[in-house]
């Protein structure tokens, strides 16, 4: 490091959570800036070896190191070698560890006897799981098994579960919880490039001069690329940022063009958009001729959706939309990100796809600076779709391909007819309504908790208590979904088990394990080859069915499976991921470096006999047959789809004259497993708020702190009211909070409405990705009693934001919250890597 002249601060990571600022200036290489925190008491001096990570708590894939002393982590540092963050941490990362020890961590298997769960050996409990797994195979066949996973396990976890519960079980019913927030990512790259996989790189930050981000809250939900951007803004020739959002976030406070469209109304939005730059001649005319087809259907489809138009229906400036669509037009490099505010909305596929549209008929891919990122929302969600743990065939194969089917059982050696195929996967929301219905008998659920985060949780929480649904939950802690179980499976996680992971610019990482699992808990790795084992599953020579034993023999087995396909690890292994960076698929022995960018050179997978997918009608969600498709592209090109704006199925009226939506917070992930367990991390955001803009509160005599109560014909749920810039007629909940930390335990007690805002959620799904639609609800609001003067739980650093000054103490952490950042800004970093050693 004697090389590399460094500043040393040390920053309350709460109060201040994207950190200083290292600026650089467009088509720089980003600066380093090395970020650590120990627990109270230990010095690096302390720290007796630092092992090889990355963050597991958002999808940014950020690479750290885990200091241990004494067998027990103490802490964390940003691993500076790395592509990804160049040594940075958000708040999650630098704290999110702790909940690791906390001591109600599961430690031993639970089974239910007389009505209660009560403590079992594991082969108690995997003799429960098998004897249950036989029988209804024998009485009711493979579909009345079924399996709903995370988006936080591991590579190698995702591959063993897919091989085990298609060629194993021989179930269409397995999905991931990635249908909640990245499904719509998967399917709009498909209905576009015939493929998963995302065109992008976090890279394109650095070289973009315009970056759009529709309904993605970058800076709380990947704060260190926000980090990043907020990097170029200081620094010379800046980006210029377009924000579609109908909260004053982050983003929109720096961005030169900020809209806040009514929900559910992207897809007219995005037509107008497209409708502007066509008309004003902002396109690249022979690269949609070479690359595209469609461009004519578009064109078409969007004569009529002018600026007014879409301000009518968005409720939006006719000069906003123009704006934007200047913005967007006159690019030189454009780079767009997408997330939930898309995904989780009305039209949530066809409106993704209308970014990819604009894209490409400005010829904006596979250059540095132009790209699109279809975000994730969870650190391996990637890896459920590359290993086929979201309802698709690993390694990205067609099912409806009888050639991909066939290599598929040629790598798992099995007859072809052994993989399910007669019909489309079951996705998570089709499956709990099979459960519902009685044909699904078993659901096994792993490291996710669905009786907090699907909608409309009062139906979630009767399917869940059916006496005839046999439930099995794999997880860290008694979490409201395992309080419903039959069988509780403790599990080890992040930091306690080696695997690999894939973040959402196609970034592999290693993750060592650091320390042991609390008790008798098992990584789930472990537990999915046990099973495997018991249940004797075999290939069609006899042999056993799963013949790996260990991460690194499983990630060589999917290895073979990835191989020659466009998420190719094959140029990959421990041993090269091992001390230096994350490396981004493909990588092949063609790209033994792997690959910045996909499309550099035209549009690679969409060809009919190779693409990963036909094409599905983006209204009514309904599959394009193989002849369809190959007669629309038979060369493979990139397929520009038009799509027609539709209303809301659920719309606002006189008893119910709010719009409802919900979202993250940049302290908390998921339903707070994790995080509520941290102490700084639940100190900053301790309960349920609700926001209402300044408008609606007055008209209404509302007040910062009030305790409302938020309703439906659904359901309801009480919190403190928050008064922020959010666009008028408009709720904002967060949905982190269920009722593991209060005396309601598993769900509201009966006597007053719970604090889950998925009690009021609608179960409905976008057509085409099956992602349910946790933003387009209407609701009622009303005042319990009136505040005390205190604010409410929320944050005053992030889009919650109060809108008027005095009303919220500003969110500290305080000593405790004290992060050591040491940048480099002007140089690369130090002179060698800094992590990795074991």
């Amino acid at each position: 490091m004697d090389g590399a002249r460094r500043r040393t601060q040390r920053v309350d990571r709460i109060a201040e959570p994207w950190g200083g600022r290292t600026p650089y200036g467009r088509h720089q290489e980003w600066p380093a800036r090395q970020d650590a925190y120990l627990a109270e008491g230990v010095g690096p001096q302390d720290v007796e070896r630092w092992v090889q990570t990355a963050s597991i708590l958002h999808s940014d894939g950020d690479a750290m190191d885990i200091a241990v002393r004494d067998g027990a982590m103490v802490g964390v540092r940003g691993r500076v070698v790395d592509r990804v963050n160049r040594g940075r941490l958000g708040p999650k990362d630098a704290f999110g560890w702790q909940a690791n020890a906390s001591p109600d961590r599961l430690t031993t298997p639970l089974v239910r006897r007389a009505g209660r769960l009560v403590p079992a050996d594991w082969d108690t409990a995997m003799d429960l799981v098998v004897s249950r797994s036989r029988d209804l195979l024998s009485e009711h066949g493979p579909g009345s098994i079924g399996f709903y996973t995370s988006g936080q396990l591991f590579l190698e976890e995702y591959y063993t579960l897919a091989v085990l519960a298609r060629a194993g079980i021989g179930t269409s019913h397995l999905d991931g919880n990635t249908r909640l927030c990245t499904a719509t990512a998967a399917e709009a790259l498909k209905e576009t490039f015939g493929c998963d996989g995302q065109p992008g790189s976090y890279d394109d930050i650095d070289h973009a001069d315009v970056i759009a981000l529709y309904g993605h809250n970058i800076a709380e939900t990947q704060p260190v690329q926000w980090m990043r951007i907020l990097d170029r803004l200081d620094g010379a020739d800046p980006p210029r940022l377009l924000c579609v959002d109908p909260r004053p976030t982050p983003v929109a406070r720096r961005a030169a063009v900020h809209l806040a469209p009514r929900a559910g109304t992207n897809v007219a939005l995005l037509n107008a958009l497209l409708h502007e730059v066509i008309r004003a001649g902002h396109i690249d005319r022979d690269w949609i001729d070479a690359h595209t087809v469609g461009f004519e259907e578009l064109e078409k489809a969007v004569a009529d959706c002018g600026p007014r138009w879409a301000a009518d229906i968005c409720d939006v400036r006719v000069a906003d939309v123009m704006a934007a669509a200047e913005l967007l037009g006159t690019a030189d490099r454009l780079l767009s990100t997408v997330l939930q505010g898309v995904y989780q909305s009305h039209q949530a596929t066809a409106a993704a796809v209308q970014v990819n549209n604009l894209h490409l008929i400005r010829g904006m891919l596979g250059r540095p600076g132009a790209g699109i990122l279809q975000m994730n929302g969870q650190p391996t969600a990637e890896n459920t779709r590359e290993c086929g743990a979201n309802g698709d065939l690993p390694g990205f194969r067609n099912w409806e391909n009888e050639e991909h089917v066939a290599d598929l059982a040629e790598v798992w050696n099995v007859d072809p007819s052994a993989i399910p195929r007669h019909r489309p996967p079951t996705h998570a929301m089709q499956m709990f309504r099979y459960a519902e219905q009685g044909s699904l008998r078993m659901l096994w659920i792993s490291g996710t908790n669905p009786a907090v985060s699907l909608p409309e949780l009062a139906r979630v929480r009767s399917v869940l208590s059916r006496r005839r649904l046999f439930t099995v939950v794999q997880d860290l802690f008694l979490t409201e979904t395992a309080q419903l179980a039959d069988v509780v499976l403790p599990a080890a996680t992040w930091g306690e088990k080696s695997g690999t992971f894939t973040n959402a610019d196609r970034t592999v990482h290693l993750s060592d394990r650091a320390v042991d699992p609390p008790g008798e808990a098992r990584a789930d790795l472990d537990i999915f080859l046990d099973y495997a084992r018991r249940m004797d599953f075999r290939d069609k020579d006899g042999a056993p069915l799963v013949s790996w034993h260990d991460p690194e023999s499983a990630f060589e087995a999917w290895k073979r499976c990835s191989a020659g396909r466009p998420c190719d690890y094959t140029g990959l292994s421990y041993g090269k991921l091992r001390g230096g960076s994350g490396i981004q698929w493909p990588c092949d022995a063609s790209a033994p470096g792997g690959t910045d960018r996909l499309y550099t050179d035209g549009i690679g997978w969409a060809h009919p006999d190779v693409c990963e997918s036909y094409g599905k009608d983006l209204v009514t969600g309904a599959a394009v047959s193989v002849v369809e498709y190959r007669s629309l592209n038979p060369d493979g090109k990139a397929v520009i789809k038009a799509a027609e704006y539709l209303p809301p199925h659920e719309d606002t009226d006189a008893d119910h004259p709010f719009q409802l939506t919900t979202g993250r917070t940049l302290y908390h992930f998921h339903t707070r497993t994790k995080t509520g367990r941290t102490p700084q991390l639940d100190a900053a955001a301790p309960d349920v708020w609700v926001e209402i803009s300044a408008a609606d509160a007055d008209a209404r005599g509302l007040d910062e702190g009030d305790l409302v109560e938020v309703s439906n014909a659904r359901g309801a749920l009480r919190g403190r009211l928050r008064v922020t810039g959010i666009r008028p007629g408009l709720l904002f909940v967060p949905f982190h909070y269920g009722y593991w930390d209060t005396p309601a335990g598993c769900g509201p007690d009966g006597t007053v409405p719970g604090r889950a805002a998925n009690e009021t959620t609608v179960t409905d799904w976008d057509p085409v990705s099956k992602q349910p639609l946790f933003k387009t609800a209407a609701a009622a609001v009303r005042l319990v009693a009136k505040g005390d003067g205190r604010p409410a739980p929320a944050p005053t650093t992030t889009a919650s934001a109060p809108v008027r000054g005095g009303t919220a103490a500003a969110t500290r952490g305080g000593p405790a919250a004290q992060v050591s950042e040491v940048a480099y800004p002007d140089a690369a970093g130090p002179d060698r890597p800094t992590g990795g050693t074991r």
